[in-house]
């Protein structure tokens, strides 16, 4: 029988905030994504990047400050440095873990870019916050330099920037390559990192992609048999926070779209994990997408747990 391939989404909990909770992190994640592999799926892994991202960004900028020789590395920069260094954390973890079991698999991050359209409306209207908490002095800087910007009452100021929809995965035929060798890949870190095209040269953007975004553009690309978005909770609720939240252990497409035009679904949490998975089964209708938390899925993989859209 031939081997399940799921494209998985790591969240912020498979990973999380600091550098050493990502050691500890990472661990537990490896041993999750080990079951998967036992259970003979091969794994596409992409991953979030927002702590990771920020901290990268505050640091060069706090870098340039202090040192004034010093460039500021521009948002394309940062997220192509927290690819690397989550990617080699998971990497490492996963590896391990395997080799603990007796399983002999290569596991390779690769560095990935994103096209994007300059002319998206993301970028006129940019809403995802970034960096350190800067004065109305420094703001008016950003602000000289073409940079959006966002107040805080009592806080200050932070850098806002765009999160344009993406358009193509530049390394899409070496993912498929190493796809098809039967390797586990970890690749589109953080959504990938955004790149403008222009003739024959990719320049990078000043944005970040949805993770979740790309999580269902990859699947649909490798025409994945499934793609697992592992989150903070166990499960997709309808009325979700009220005492009348009820879960959602199935449903389709269709039910999809109905809850939310319902805006049963929050705009910066759940909505675009729903929105990826319509993407993917578009793409592909013989697939399935299982949503769900990293404690919850060894039940979901069952169907004791989580919540499973199809076509």
């Amino acid at each position: 029988m031939s081997k399940k391939r799921v494209v998985v989404s790591l969240g912020h909990d498979a990973l999380g905030y600091t550098t050493l909770e990502q050691w500890d992190a990472v661990k537990k994640t490896a041993r999750a994504l080990a079951d998967l592999v036992e259970a003979d799926y091969q794994l596409t892994i992409t991953h979030s990047n927002g702590p990771q991202v920020s901290m990268i960004h505050k640091a060069m900028t706090e870098l340039r400050r202090v040192y004034i020789d010093y460039t500021p590395a521009p948002m394309c920069v940062c997220s192509a440095m927290s690819q690397g260094y989550v990617g080699y954390d998971i990497q490492n973890a996963l590896r391990s873990e395997l080799l603990s079991r007796g399983i002999s698999k290569p596991v390779s991050t690769i560095l990935t870019q994103v096209t994007v359209d300059p002319y998206d409306e993301a970028f006129y209207e940019p809403t995802k916050v970034i960096g350190r908490y800067m004065s109305r002095e420094d703001a008016e800087v950003e602000i000289k330099k073409g940079n959006y910007v966002k107040e805080f009452p009592g806080k200050g100021f932070r850098r806002v920037i765009a999160a344009p929809k993406p358009l193509d995965i530049v390394e899409i035929e070496t993912i498929r390559t190493l796809v098809n060798a039967d390797q586990e890949v970890i690749a589109c870190g953080g959504g990938g990192i955004p790149v403008i095209e222009q003739k024959h040269v990719l320049k990078g953007a000043s944005a970040v992609i949805e993770k979740d975004a790309i999580a269902g553009k990859l699947a649909a690309d490798l025409q994945s048999d499934e793609l697992i978005i592992l989150t903070g909770v166990d499960c997709v609720y309808e009325n979700y926070g009220t005492e009348n939240q009820q879960p959602i252990a199935a449903m389709t497409t269709a039910r999809a779209q109905e809850l939310i035009a319902r805006e049963q679904f929050e705009a910066g949490t759940m909505l675009p994990k729903i929105e990826a998975a319509i993407a993917y089964l578009e793409k592909n209708p013989q697939g399935r997408v299982l949503i769900t938390s990293m404690d919850a899925l060894k039940d979901a993989l069952k169907g004791k747990s989580g919540t499973l859209i199809t076509a």
